[in-house]
């Protein structure tokens, strides 16, 4: 059985990961082997669909740990993603403590949540009824976006809430939201996230953020960071191919 994801989280192992947005459990097995140890695959800005989002997560086998983004804060959605049998779920733009009692009401089973039963593939299809359902809560990540600036407002109360295992900035919404789209690197975005840093600390919440590139992501990294996703796979493949034909071009005869 692959080791808990969650209880990494929590004991602060650093756990690198990247982007899927491709509907294409062959690249989540390529990206697996390359060694990433963890898949952030994405519902909310992407294509994937419930089967596409379950292929990827079997396509990662017992290597690579995998967490599905849902579309939003949504009791069927939760538990539909979780039914696949990740490691954990992601939910975006988390901006208040009752959004994220929400979140655990539905993501957690009895007695910490209320998660509906099913019998689904992260219960072996039944096989591995039991056995899921007395480690999913202590196994089973839940990780809440912090991306807005109201969100940053109210941290202290959302990691007060149990059930939360983890806080994810996502920087590029988190620009949005303070009228700096894309300015990542803006003082007061910087800040914000500074901000986040120092909250999650003092109630040693584990903390994640994504970056386009490892330049971007190692400050933060060597900042009390454990869980990192760098890159995209569309980008990745986008740039080696426009990398390769300027390659190309320069030795065309």
């Amino acid at each position: 059985m692959k080791p808990s994801f969650r209880k990494k989280l929590i004991g602060g192992e650093s756990l690198t990961g990247t982007l899927l947005t491709l509907p294409n459990p062959q690249i989540a097995e390529i990206l697996t082997l390359a060694g990433f140890e963890w898949l952030f695959i994405d519902m909310e800005h992407s294509a994937i669909s419930l089967t596409q989002a379950e292929e990827m997560v079997r396509a990662a086998g017992q290597t690579a740990h995998t967490v599905i983004r849902c579309p939003l804060n949504d009791e069927a959605w939760i538990k539909r993603c979780l039914d696949l049998g990740a490691d954990g779920i992601i939910l975006p733009r988390i901006n208040s403590k009752e959004e994220a009692e929400y979140a655990v009401r539905c993501a957690k089973y009895p007695p910490i949540g209320g998660r509906s039963v099913g019998i689904t593939r992260a219960h072996g299809y039944g096989m591995q009824f039991n056995e899921y359902m007395d480690r999913a809560n202590e196994d089973i990540a839940l990780i809440l976006q912090c991306e807005h600036i109201d969100g940053v407002r109210e941290l202290p109360d959302i990691i007060s809430t149990e059930g939360v295992d983890a806080i994810f900035v996502g920087p590029y919404d988190l620009s949005a939201s303070m009228n700096k789209t894309g300015k990542v690197n803006d003082r007061e975005v910087k800040e914000a996230i500074e901000k986040i840093r120092e909250t999650c600390k003092k109630q040693n919440m584990p903390l994640g953020i994504f970056g386009t590139t490892p330049e971007a992501v190692e400050p933060y990294r060597q900042n009390g960071f454990t869980l990192v996703a760098v890159g995209v796979d569309s980008v990745m493949l986008a740039n080696q191919a426009k990398h390769l034909m300027g390659q190309l071009k320069k030795s065309k005869p």
